[in-house]
């Protein structure tokens, strides 16, 4: 039997009614049921096993250039027309920007509601946990701790406006990960690997835990012997799917409309510009299947997209919500993005990533004659006006006489965004995705991002080597 639906039609239409009453360009209801469960096991003990459930929904009017919102947890008629009332009065108050009415939450008894991954017992779950733990720790004495995460959501969303837009979507997602400790002679060293999809629990019949959890613990017994890296200017190859964080974070966000139209991107009045090397096709694609950020309506209900952004090197276009796509005249390209129904929808990103070429991998690291090969990035912060970045690694190795040998700890990549695009000499076929959290304003949402293995011919490492 299918679900109700989170707010009956006629009330909507009442709610947008009530909202634009005393005029307005846009009104929009955004209704939320969202649906979560985890469990954590660190050193072979359940710490965590916990379930939630968050619904309500967020009213938004836009007047001109003022934007006036307010959220409630109350789903009845009468909560949300309290809520269209207070956002349209805000609206109305002027001065440009957003302004924000935020009513207080009323929290009935949550209702009983199946959640996909919630019809597999809690038992087989924490059976996971216990597979990974076990896996990790039988890779060596030194590993010395484990930490194992499971996860699941289910998110309905309805989305109406009155344009006459109403779309619904719901998004289910599980993930898993593992963390390892390793003690040696160089202290403590750490491993990670985690899988994510936008899927349900059938993804365990697919994805092995105990590989997870192999690779994890390989990545923190290998930083035990590493030496310290070099520093200088070098030849980089990232590995197919480990380097896409680093075209989100230093060319993504610059691509997003909201910095576009503040001039706060180094690709601003660019398009039709080669910005990169014509190896280089960057995509912006929440249609993908599976992935992370995947999904078939965006947050202001309109249909998920293939974006691309540079097309062999030539910037074609910038990702767009409809508040900014509207002052340009142009469409929305699906990447209105929130966080939950108490936020405002941004300009974010979904699965981005690099196409892929047509190099060997392993021909590509043979051709490479000295340089250092990440195998996978760390946590990295940049800087969307100038394009300048900093990341780390969390497994890199040295690359000589076309092989990769010693493994290597503390190197950081240092460069500029467009700079390093211009510097990509070769792109394999190995084509791959990681999936992550991306944080811009204070908002969370889940990502993808993805490349095949590809050398840039000079980036500068900062390593602790003397």
């Amino acid at each position: 039997m299918p679900d109700a639906p989170l707010v009956e039609p006629p009330v909507l239409e009442r709610v947008l009614g009530a909202a634009l009453a005393r005029g307005g360009d846009l009104a929009e209801v955004f209704v939320e049921d969202r649906a979560t469960s985890a469990a954590l096991l660190d050193d072979q003990k359940i710490e965590e096993l916990s379930s939630g459930r968050e619904r309500g929904a967020g009213i938004r009017v836009v007047v001109g250039e003022t934007t006036g919102f307010a959220h409630t947890a109350d789903l009845s008629e009468q909560g949300l027309l309290a809520a269209a009332e207070a956002a349209s009065a805000v609206a109305r108050e002027g001065g440009g920007g957003v302004r924000r009415a935020d009513l207080e939450e009323r929290r009935p008894a949550p209702p009983l509601v199946e959640v996909l991954p919630g019809e597999v017992a809690k038992a087989a779950k924490l059976e996971l946990l216990r597979r990974a733990d076990e896996a990790a720790r039988s890779a060596g004495n030194a590993i010395s701790q484990v930490n194992a995460g499971y996860g699941d959501s289910r998110r309905r969303i309805l989305v109406a406006t009155s344009e006459g837009r109403l779309a619904e979507d719901d998004q289910v997602r599980t993930r898993f990960s593992v963390s390892c400790v390793a003690s040696g002679d160089t202290g403590l060293q750490t491993g990670y690997d985690t899988v994510a999809r936008t899927e349900g629990f059938e993804l365990f019949e697919r994805i092995d835990v105990e590989a997870v959890a192999a690779n994890a613990a390989r990545i923190a017994l290998a930083k035990l012997s590493a030496r310290p890296a070099p520093s200088g200017e070098v030849a980089v190859v990232l590995a197919g799917g480990s380097g896409g964080i680093l075209f989100h974070e230093a060319c993504g966000h610059g691509l997003e409309a909201d910095h576009i139209v503040k001039d706060a991107s180094v690709y601003v009045g660019r398009v039709g510009e080669l910005v990169a090397s014509p190896l280089v096709t960057l995509v912006d694609d929440g249609t993908v299947a599976g992935e992370w950020g995947a999904y078939r309506i965006d947050d202001e209900g309109r249909p998920a997209a293939r974006n691309v952004l540079i097309e062999d090197g030539v910037l074609t276009d910038y990702m767009w919500d409809w508040l900014r796509a509207r002052k340009e005249g142009r469409a929305s390209s699906g990447n209105g993005r929130r966080q939950s129904y108490q936020h405002l929808p941004m300009v974010r990103m979904t699965n981005t990533y690099l196409l892929a070429g047509e190099e060997d991998p392993d021909e590509l690291v043979a051709q490479t004659p000295s340089g250092v090969y990440v195998a996978k990035l760390g946590g990295g912060q940049v800087n969307t006006t100038t394009g300048d970045f900093v990341f780390g690694t969390t497994e890199a190795y040295l690359i000589e006489n076309g092989r990769i040998t010693e493994p290597l700890r503390d190197a950081n990549l240092i460069g500029n965004g467009p700079e390093v695009l211009r510097r990509i000499d070769a792109v394999a076929t190995d084509f791959d995705m990681t999936p992550g959290t991306c944080g811009k304003d204070g908002q969370a949402v889940p990502v993808g991002c993805g490349q095949a293995t590809l050398r840039i011919n000079g980036v500068t490492i900062g390593g602790t080597a003397a």
